[in-house]
């Protein structure tokens, strides 16, 4: 009985880990990108629209690295891959596209910002 109770929280905790694995790697709401923002000093947001999209306005202390443009890969492995990454484009496809590179590139943690720009406002 005690071996199958230490096999049972053993398991419990592995899944726990696998879970938490992913949970780096979230879509976030309008909301938890706030929280986010207010929660983490060293968090690195992320544009990866295009120079005109931008020039329509952005979330206040993103910098821009435009997915589309060839030297995005060098831009973004420039990066601290150990603080926090919140990346947004206009509606959240682009910044998924980014979020999957940055997370082959080793960066511990990024956000995408689910709805994109356009649900900022």
């Amino acid at each position: 009985m005690k071996y199958l109770l230490t096999m049972t929280i053993a398991f419990v905790m592995l899944g726990c880990n696998a879970q938490q694995g992913d949970s780096k790697f979230p879509d976030v709401s309008n909301e938890q990108a706030k929280e986010l923002m207010a929660a983490v000093p060293n968090l690195q947001i992320i544009d990866v629209r295009t120079d005109g999209e931008v020039s329509n306005g952005m979330i206040k202390g993103a910098i821009q690295i435009d997915i589309s443009k060839s030297d995005f890969d060098e831009k973004i492995g420039k990066l601290s891959k150990e603080a926090p990454v919140l990346v947004y484009c206009a509606a959240g496809g682009r910044s998924k596209t980014a979020q999957d590179k940055m997370k082959e590139m080793g960066f511990k943690e990024v956000h995408n910002l689910s709805g994109g720009y356009s649900g900022w406002k």
